[in-house]
C-alpha cells in the first residue's frame, strides 16, 4: 500500500505542536507518514535538538498506520523547507502561523515568503485551530486560470476524508467577465462530476473585501477548510491580502495553499 508522507516543521512551540497533532488527525484516516522536521542553526546545537525531536517523536501518541520520523538540518525554514519537501517526497506540509526559533514568527508575509519556496501544498493551522473532522470544504476561485490550480488537489482532500466542497465566487456584473466566470465555473463542475466529489457552486455579490465574504461564508456554513491557490503578479498586488488575511483568521480554520506558479502534479 502507497504512503503519503507529511513534513511538519517543529522548533518546540506550542503551535509547531499543534501542527503535529493536526498531522496525526490527517494521518489517523490514510497510511502516513509523518517527517517533523527541525532547521537548527549549526551542527553542534543541531545534534543537541535532534535528541529532543527525537523524545518528542517517542512520547506522541500515534495512530495506527501512522509512522513518524525525525529529521534535523542546518539552514533556514525560509529557503529549505520547499527542499526538503521536494527530496523527501512530502505530499503535504504542515505548518503553525506564527513560531519563535526555526519558525521566525510566520505572520502575514512571513508565511507566504515560506509557501511560495515549495511545489508542495501547505495546511497552516492556527493555535485556535479546532482539531475535527473534515467534512465541509470551501474553494474560493476568482477569474485568473491561476485559482484553479487548488481545484484537484481540494478535491483530493475531500474524496480522502468523504467532505463536501462548496465552490465560492464573485457574481460578475460585466458581462465578458461573467461569461470568463462561467467558464471557470464549467471546468470546476466538470472535474468534481468526473471524479464523483460531491461539490456545490457558491455566487456571492461582488461588493465589499472577498476574503471577509470567505470568512462570512466560511462561518455561517461550519466550513472545517478553507483551500486556496496562491498566485499574485503585479496587476493583483491585493491577492497578498487575501491570501495573507486567511491564513491567520480570526477564526482559527486551517488554510490549505498551494503555490500556482510551482504547482504540476496531484499530491495526493
Amino acid at each position: 500500500m502507497s504512503k503519503n508522507l507529511y513534513m511538519v516543521p517543529y522548533d518546540f512551540t506550542p503551535i509547531s505542536q499543534k501542527a503535529l497533532e493536526y498531522a496525526l488527525h490527517l494521518g489517523k484516516h490514510v497510511h502516513t507518514e509523518i517527517k517533523l522536521v527541525h532547521l537548527s542553526k549549526d551542527k553542534p546545537s543541531g545534534k543537541a535538538m535532534l535528541k529532543k525531536l527525537d523524545e518528542v517523536r517517542d512520547n506522541t501518541n500515534v495512530p495506527l498506520g501512522v509512522e513518524i520520523t525525525s529529521y534535523v538540518r542546518v539552514g533556514s525554514i525560509f529557503t529549505d523547507i520547499g527542499k526538503l519537501a521536494k527530496k523527501e517526497g512530502a505530499q503535504l506540509i504542515i505548518m503553525g502561523t506564527h513560531g519563535k526559533r526555526g519558525l521566525q514568527r510566520f505572520f502575514g508575509s512571513h508565511a507566504m515568503k515560506v509557501i511560495t519556496s515549495a511545489e508542495c501544498p501547505f495546511l497552516i493551522v492556527q493555535k485556535n485551530t479546532q482539531i475535527v473532522e473534515l467534512k465541509k470544504i470551501v474553494v474560493p476561485i476568482d477569474l485568473t486560470k491561476e485559482s484553479l490550480q487548488i481545484v484537484n488537489i481540494a478535491g483530493d482532500i475531500a474524496r480522502m476524508y468523504d467532505a463536501n466542497i462548496s465552490v465560492l465566487a464573485e457574481k460578475q456584473t460585466d458581462q465578458i467577465l461573467n461569461t470568463r466566470l462561467k467558464n471557470r465555473i464549467s471546468i470546476v463542475s466538470k472535474q468534481y462530476e468526473e471524479r464523483d466529489i460531491n461539490a456545490k457552486i457558491e455566487i456571492v455579490k461582488n461588493s465589499g473585501a472577498y476574503r471577509k465574504k470567505v470568512m462570512t461564508f466560511a462561518k455561517d456554513n461550519q466550513i472545517e477548510l478553507i483551500a486556496i491557490a496562491y498566485h499574485t503578479e503585479s496587476l493583483l498586488p491585493q491577492f497578498d491580502k487575501f491570501a495573507q488575511g486567511l491564513i491567520t483568521n480570526k477564526l482559527g480554520l486551517p488554510v490549505l495553499v498551494v503555490n500556482s506558479k510551482l504547482a504540476s502534479a496531484l499530491y495526493f
